[in-house]
């Protein structure tokens, strides 16, 4: 690197250096908020609110996290969150592949029209109170199934498969497959879906983080305490400033029963972020491979 640097000429060597300079401007405007989060979330109370965090945490304390985990609506909304999240992105998975493998084969004869009436529900919906009513006559207003049958599927993410099957899965497998005897349902189950791995990877990616932080829905059909994810629960403590004093009832000041409401809510913030920093690792490999693959729609 140093030696490919050297022999540049100085406008390519002045333009470099503006482009590191620029990516080091980016990274900090981007890092700083989420380490500052993470640090105050440890810092003690007092030095939170007179700003003496700034960059590492300042008597480095867990009284913020011991209050997220005694609140019992945090801790249901997070079981909850979870729940959501893992049986939802399990249904969109099954139902993308379902539609996704019978459009990408040529012997469907009805599949660019079919596709055609998938495409256009991307841009005419049937309308917020007309989805509503739809749920409130399913029965599913305030039962865990409105956070997952509405949005069941992506037509967009859908696109992105389909287009993955047919760019990636050759046809003579399928001829192979006729030979030996598969049938389509034992084709799909074992030839396409394991050569799909990268582009579920990158599905479940997406459709884990959507569920993990699906807010609207939430705020729409769930009313019950006991079935609301956590982000309705971060809504109340980071917008209404809805505390449960009872976690903090040990302070004797109100100075610092205001510090601990602060360390609160950056502890609740780094807590909700921890499941979808835990997929990434495990979906990394693939996460490239399946988005160029799957990008070009066809």
């Amino acid at each position: 690197m140093n030696n490919k640097f050297k022999n540049q000429n100085n406008k390519d060597k002045i333009f470099i250096v503006i482009i590191y300079a620029l990516l080091v401007m980016l990274f900090v405007i981007v890092a700083y908020p989420l380490i500052y989060i993470v640090s105050a979330s440890f810092s003690d109370p007092q030095a939170v609110i007179s700003g003496k965090v700034v960059l590492l945490p300042v008597s480095p304390t867990l009284r913020g996290y011991a209050a997220v985990f005694k609140n019992h609506k945090i801790v249901t909304g997070f079981i909850n969150s979870i729940s959501y999240m893992v049986i939802g992105t399990l249904v969109n998975i099954v139902m993308t592949i379902l539609c996704a493998y019978p459009l990408s084969r040529k012997e469907f004869t009805a599949r660019n029209k079919l596709a055609a009436i998938f495409v256009f529900t991307m841009y005419f919906s049937g309308g917020l109170v007309p989805s509503y009513i739809l749920v409130n006559k399913l029965g599913l207003i305030n039962t865990p199934l409105a956070m997952i049958i509405p949005s069941a599927m992506s037509t967009y993410n859908m696109i992105i498969c389909r287009t993955y099957m047919q760019n990636s899965i050759p046809d003579e497998l399928y001829e192979a497959g006729q030979i030996d005897g598969c049938t389509p349902w034992k084709y799909l189950k074992r030839i396409v879906i394991p050569l799909c791995k990268p582009i579920i990877a990158v599905l479940v990616l997406y459709y884990g983080v959507a569920k993990w932080n699906n807010y609207f829905d939430a705020m729409l059909y769930i009313k019950k305490d006991s079935l609301q994810p956590l982000t309705i629960i971060m809504r109340e403590i980071l917008i209404q400033n809805k505390i449960d004093y009872t976690m903090i009832s040990d302070v004797k000041t109100a100075s610092e029963m205001q510090g601990l409401t602060q360390l609160l809510k950056y502890s609740t913030i780094v807590v909700a972020s921890v499941p979808v920093l835990l997929i990434y690792p495990f979906v990394q490999k693939h996460f490239v491979k399946g988005v160029m693959i799957g990008a070009v729609k066809g």
